[in-house]
Protein backbone atom coordinates (compact mmCIF):
# COMPACT_ATOMS: atom_id res chain seq x y z
CA UNK A 1 0.00 0.00 0.00
CA UNK A 2 1.15 3.41 -0.98
CA UNK A 3 2.01 5.61 2.02
CA UNK A 4 1.16 8.73 -0.11
CA UNK A 5 -2.03 9.17 -2.28
CA UNK A 6 -1.15 9.69 -6.10
CA UNK A 7 -2.89 12.85 -7.78
CA UNK A 8 -5.55 12.59 -10.76
CA UNK A 9 -3.28 11.41 -13.78
CA UNK A 10 -5.79 13.03 -16.21
CA UNK A 11 -8.90 14.40 -13.92
CA UNK A 12 -11.81 13.08 -15.29
CA UNK A 13 -10.46 12.75 -18.89
CA UNK A 14 -11.94 9.75 -20.88
CA UNK A 15 -9.66 7.00 -21.17
CA UNK A 16 -8.33 7.69 -24.78
CA UNK A 17 -7.72 11.23 -23.92
CA UNK A 18 -4.35 9.64 -21.83
CA UNK A 19 -3.13 7.73 -25.38
CA UNK A 20 -3.57 11.55 -27.06
CA UNK A 21 -1.60 13.31 -24.27
CA UNK A 22 1.70 14.05 -26.04
CA UNK A 23 5.11 15.79 -24.17
CA UNK A 24 6.04 18.73 -26.08
CA UNK A 25 9.27 20.39 -25.74
CA UNK A 26 8.92 24.07 -25.08
CA UNK A 27 11.16 26.96 -26.34
CA UNK A 28 14.35 27.70 -24.73
CA UNK A 29 14.86 28.98 -21.46
CA UNK A 30 16.53 32.56 -20.95
CA UNK A 31 18.06 31.36 -18.16
CA UNK A 32 22.27 32.37 -18.45
CA UNK A 33 24.17 29.96 -20.09
CA UNK A 34 25.98 27.93 -18.45
CA UNK A 35 30.12 27.14 -18.03
CA UNK A 36 31.57 25.70 -21.11
CA UNK A 37 32.91 22.88 -18.66
CA UNK A 38 29.59 22.39 -17.49
CA UNK A 39 27.91 21.88 -20.54
CA UNK A 40 30.37 19.19 -21.36
CA UNK A 41 29.97 17.47 -18.11
CA UNK A 42 26.17 17.51 -18.78
CA UNK A 43 26.24 16.38 -21.72
CA UNK A 44 28.77 13.19 -20.85
CA UNK A 45 26.23 12.62 -18.74
CA UNK A 46 23.49 11.51 -20.63
CA UNK A 47 22.66 7.94 -19.99
CA UNK A 48 19.96 5.02 -20.67
CA UNK A 49 17.25 4.47 -18.34
CA UNK A 50 15.81 1.69 -20.32
CA UNK A 51 18.99 -0.81 -20.30
CA UNK A 52 17.50 -3.78 -18.08
CA UNK A 53 20.06 -3.07 -15.26
CA UNK A 54 19.00 0.17 -14.76
CA UNK A 55 15.33 0.02 -15.78
CA UNK A 56 15.29 -2.47 -12.60
CA UNK A 57 16.97 0.18 -10.37
CA UNK A 58 14.02 2.39 -11.28
CA UNK A 59 11.61 0.20 -10.78
CA UNK A 60 12.21 -0.29 -7.08
CA UNK A 61 13.19 3.49 -6.77
CA UNK A 62 9.45 4.03 -7.68
CA UNK A 63 7.96 0.97 -5.56
CA UNK A 64 10.14 2.48 -2.79
CA UNK A 65 7.84 5.18 -2.59
CA UNK A 66 4.66 3.88 -3.96
CA UNK A 67 4.57 0.44 -2.27
CA UNK A 68 6.97 1.11 1.08
CA UNK A 69 8.58 -2.12 -0.84
CA UNK A 70 11.42 -3.26 -3.29
CA UNK A 71 9.45 -5.75 -4.26
CA UNK A 72 8.20 -4.24 -7.17
CA UNK A 73 6.67 -7.52 -8.67
CA UNK A 74 4.62 -8.42 -5.51
CA UNK A 75 2.29 -5.31 -6.84
CA UNK A 76 0.96 -6.87 -9.73
CA UNK A 77 -1.76 -8.92 -7.57
CA UNK A 78 -1.92 -5.03 -5.44
CA UNK A 79 -5.84 -3.59 -5.60
CA UNK A 80 -7.48 -1.21 -3.28
CA UNK A 81 -9.51 2.35 -2.45
CA UNK A 82 -6.96 4.20 -0.49
CA UNK A 83 -9.62 6.99 -0.15
CA UNK A 84 -7.93 9.48 -3.17
CA UNK A 85 -11.34 10.33 -4.40
CA UNK A 86 -9.82 7.77 -7.72
CA UNK A 87 -11.57 5.19 -7.10
CA UNK A 88 -9.88 1.64 -6.94
CA UNK A 89 -5.81 1.89 -6.78
CA UNK A 90 -3.97 -1.55 -8.41
CA UNK A 91 -1.39 -3.22 -10.16
CA UNK A 92 2.62 -1.96 -10.42
CA UNK A 93 1.85 1.26 -11.24
CA UNK A 94 -1.30 2.19 -9.47
CA UNK A 95 -3.67 2.15 -12.49
CA UNK A 96 -6.60 3.95 -11.17
CA UNK A 97 -10.53 2.99 -12.25
CA UNK A 98 -11.35 6.56 -11.94
CA UNK A 99 -8.38 8.18 -14.13
CA UNK A 100 -8.40 6.09 -17.44
CA UNK A 101 -5.93 3.94 -17.54
CA UNK A 102 -6.85 1.51 -15.38
CA UNK A 103 -9.65 0.71 -17.93
CA UNK A 104 -6.94 1.29 -20.74
CA UNK A 105 -4.98 -1.69 -19.40
CA UNK A 106 -7.95 -3.91 -19.26
CA UNK A 107 -9.05 -2.86 -22.74
CA UNK A 108 -5.45 -3.66 -23.80
CA UNK A 109 -5.64 -7.08 -21.89
CA UNK A 110 -8.97 -8.64 -23.33
CA UNK A 111 -7.88 -7.21 -26.93
CA UNK A 112 -4.54 -9.63 -26.52
CA UNK A 113 -6.82 -12.73 -24.10
CA UNK A 114 -9.97 -12.15 -24.60
CA UNK A 115 -11.51 -14.91 -22.33
CA UNK A 116 -10.45 -13.44 -19.14
CA UNK A 117 -11.72 -12.53 -15.45
CA UNK A 118 -11.18 -8.81 -16.11
CA UNK A 119 -13.05 -8.86 -19.75
CA UNK A 120 -16.82 -8.84 -18.13
CA UNK A 121 -16.25 -5.78 -16.32
CA UNK A 122 -15.41 -3.44 -18.88
CA UNK A 123 -18.98 -1.91 -19.11
CA UNK A 124 -18.53 -0.94 -15.54
CA UNK A 125 -15.10 0.56 -15.73
CA UNK A 126 -16.21 2.55 -18.40
CA UNK A 127 -19.40 3.65 -16.59
CA UNK A 128 -16.94 4.76 -13.29
CA UNK A 129 -14.37 6.09 -15.40
CA UNK A 130 -14.08 10.12 -14.12
CA UNK A 131 -15.54 9.09 -10.50
CA UNK A 132 -14.56 7.02 -7.80
CA UNK A 133 -17.66 4.96 -8.10
CA UNK A 134 -17.42 1.18 -7.46
CA UNK A 135 -20.48 0.61 -9.33
CA UNK A 136 -20.26 -2.45 -11.30
CA UNK A 137 -17.10 -3.83 -9.06
CA UNK A 138 -16.51 -4.36 -6.06
CA UNK A 139 -14.72 -7.18 -3.77
CA UNK A 140 -15.93 -9.94 -6.73
CA UNK A 141 -13.42 -7.47 -9.30
CA UNK A 142 -11.00 -6.98 -6.70
CA UNK A 143 -10.93 -10.86 -6.33
CA UNK A 144 -10.51 -10.87 -10.52
CA UNK A 145 -7.96 -8.50 -10.63
CA UNK A 146 -6.03 -11.23 -8.24
CA UNK A 147 -6.84 -13.83 -10.37
CA UNK A 148 -5.62 -12.03 -13.45
CA UNK A 149 -2.68 -11.01 -12.24
CA UNK A 150 -1.13 -14.59 -11.20
CA UNK A 151 -1.05 -15.20 -15.12
CA UNK A 152 2.03 -13.71 -17.32
CA UNK A 153 -0.73 -12.65 -19.96
CA UNK A 154 -1.71 -9.69 -17.49
CA UNK A 155 1.50 -9.31 -16.02
CA UNK A 156 3.03 -8.20 -19.51
CA UNK A 157 -0.65 -6.29 -19.96
CA UNK A 158 0.92 -4.43 -16.97
CA UNK A 159 3.87 -3.72 -17.77
CA UNK A 160 3.06 -2.71 -21.63
CA UNK A 161 1.01 -0.18 -20.07
CA UNK A 162 3.21 1.20 -17.62
CA UNK A 163 5.88 1.83 -20.59
CA UNK A 164 3.80 2.88 -23.10
CA UNK A 165 2.09 5.89 -20.63
CA UNK A 166 5.28 6.32 -18.32
CA UNK A 167 8.27 5.26 -19.06
CA UNK A 168 9.19 5.41 -22.16
CA UNK A 169 7.30 8.78 -22.41
CA UNK A 170 9.57 9.80 -19.52
CA UNK A 171 13.06 8.21 -20.95
CA UNK A 172 12.64 9.73 -24.22
CA UNK A 173 12.20 13.40 -22.96
CA UNK A 174 15.03 12.68 -20.92
CA UNK A 175 17.33 11.93 -23.60
CA UNK A 176 16.05 14.65 -25.55
CA UNK A 177 17.08 17.21 -22.91
CA UNK A 178 20.51 15.48 -22.53
CA UNK A 179 19.86 13.94 -19.13
CA UNK A 180 21.43 11.13 -17.15
CA UNK A 181 20.19 8.07 -16.36
CA UNK A 182 19.67 9.97 -12.78
CA UNK A 183 17.73 12.67 -14.92
CA UNK A 184 15.62 10.45 -16.24
CA UNK A 185 14.35 8.84 -13.29
CA UNK A 186 13.57 12.29 -12.21
CA UNK A 187 10.99 12.87 -14.79
CA UNK A 188 9.86 8.75 -14.94
CA UNK A 189 8.68 9.59 -10.81
CA UNK A 190 7.39 12.50 -11.79
CA UNK A 191 5.27 11.34 -14.26
CA UNK A 192 3.94 8.25 -12.34
CA UNK A 193 3.36 10.46 -9.86
CA UNK A 194 1.75 13.44 -11.54
CA UNK A 195 0.66 12.06 -14.73
CA UNK A 196 1.24 13.31 -18.66
CA UNK A 197 0.30 16.11 -19.75
CA UNK A 198 0.70 20.11 -20.09
CA UNK A 199 -1.00 21.02 -17.15
CA UNK A 200 0.72 23.35 -14.33
CA UNK A 201 0.53 20.16 -12.21
CA UNK A 202 1.80 17.43 -14.44
CA UNK A 203 4.74 15.83 -15.66
CA UNK A 204 4.75 18.59 -18.63
CA UNK A 205 4.29 21.53 -16.62
CA UNK A 206 6.41 20.84 -14.02
CA UNK A 207 9.12 20.60 -16.60
CA UNK A 208 8.08 24.07 -18.11
CA UNK A 209 8.23 25.48 -15.34
CA UNK A 210 11.77 23.78 -14.47
CA UNK A 211 12.83 25.21 -17.69
CA UNK A 212 12.21 29.26 -16.86
CA UNK A 213 14.59 28.93 -14.22
CA UNK A 214 17.46 27.02 -15.71
CA UNK A 215 18.38 25.53 -19.25
CA UNK A 216 18.62 21.47 -19.99
CA UNK A 217 21.62 19.81 -21.25
CA UNK A 218 20.34 19.62 -24.61
CA UNK A 219 20.24 23.57 -24.53
CA UNK A 220 23.88 23.88 -23.50
CA UNK A 221 22.99 24.22 -19.73
CA UNK A 222 24.45 22.27 -16.77
CA UNK A 223 22.44 19.36 -15.21
CA UNK A 224 22.84 19.68 -11.96
CA UNK A 225 21.47 23.22 -11.92
CA UNK A 226 18.71 21.71 -14.21
CA UNK A 227 17.39 18.89 -11.75
CA UNK A 228 17.62 21.23 -8.87
CA UNK A 229 14.96 23.66 -10.81
CA UNK A 230 13.22 20.30 -11.81
CA UNK A 231 12.45 19.59 -8.18
CA UNK A 232 11.93 22.43 -6.84
CA UNK A 233 9.18 22.81 -9.47
CA UNK A 234 8.26 19.65 -8.06
CA UNK A 235 8.36 20.56 -4.45
CA UNK A 236 5.73 23.15 -5.26
CA UNK A 237 3.10 21.20 -6.84
CA UNK A 238 3.46 18.47 -4.64
CA UNK A 239 2.95 20.70 -1.52
CA UNK A 240 -0.82 21.58 -2.95
CA UNK A 241 -1.65 18.07 -2.06
CA UNK A 242 -1.38 17.32 1.50
CA UNK A 243 -1.45 13.71 0.34
CA UNK A 244 1.82 14.80 -1.04
CA UNK A 245 3.62 17.32 1.69
CA UNK A 246 6.53 14.85 2.49
CA UNK A 247 8.77 15.56 -0.47
CA UNK A 248 11.61 12.62 0.93
CA UNK A 249 11.14 11.02 -2.30
CA UNK A 250 13.16 13.80 -3.80
CA UNK A 251 14.71 15.02 -0.70
CA UNK A 252 16.22 11.97 0.49
CA UNK A 253 16.07 10.04 -2.51
CA UNK A 254 16.80 11.90 -5.99
CA UNK A 255 18.81 14.81 -4.07
CA UNK A 256 21.12 12.84 -2.36
CA UNK A 257 22.04 10.85 -5.42
CA UNK A 258 22.20 14.21 -7.21
CA UNK A 259 25.03 15.71 -3.93
CA UNK A 260 26.71 12.79 -4.55
CA UNK A 261 27.53 13.01 -8.27
CA UNK A 262 25.71 9.46 -8.78
CA UNK A 263 24.09 10.08 -12.48
CA UNK A 264 24.41 6.87 -13.46
CA UNK A 265 22.36 5.43 -11.00
CA UNK A 266 25.29 2.71 -9.80
CA UNK A 267 25.19 0.69 -6.70
CA UNK A 268 25.37 0.19 -4.20
CA UNK A 269 22.44 3.00 -3.91
CA UNK A 270 21.08 3.89 -0.64
CA UNK A 271 18.06 6.61 0.47
CA UNK A 272 15.07 7.62 2.76
CA UNK A 273 11.53 7.30 1.46
CA UNK A 274 8.65 8.86 4.04
CA UNK A 275 11.48 7.87 6.86
CA UNK A 276 11.86 4.22 5.95
CA UNK A 277 15.34 3.35 4.82
CA UNK A 278 16.53 1.54 1.58
CA UNK A 279 19.40 -0.24 -0.32
CA UNK A 280 20.28 -1.50 -3.64
CA UNK A 281 23.71 -3.40 -3.85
Amino acid sequence: MSKKLRPVLIGALGAASVAALVITTPALSSAAPAPLAAQSASVKATGDLSVAAKKEIAMKLVSSAENSSLDWKAQYKYIEDIGDGRGYTAGIIGFCSGTGDMLELVEAYTNAVPDNPLAKYLPALRKVNGTDSHSGLGSAFESAWKQAAATTAFQTAQNNERDRVYFNPAVSQGKTDGLSNLGQFAYYDAIVMHGPGDSSDSFGGIRKAAMKKAKTPAQGGDEATYLKAFFAARKVIMKQEEAHADTSRVDTEQLVFLNAGNFDLHTPLKWKVYGDSYTIN
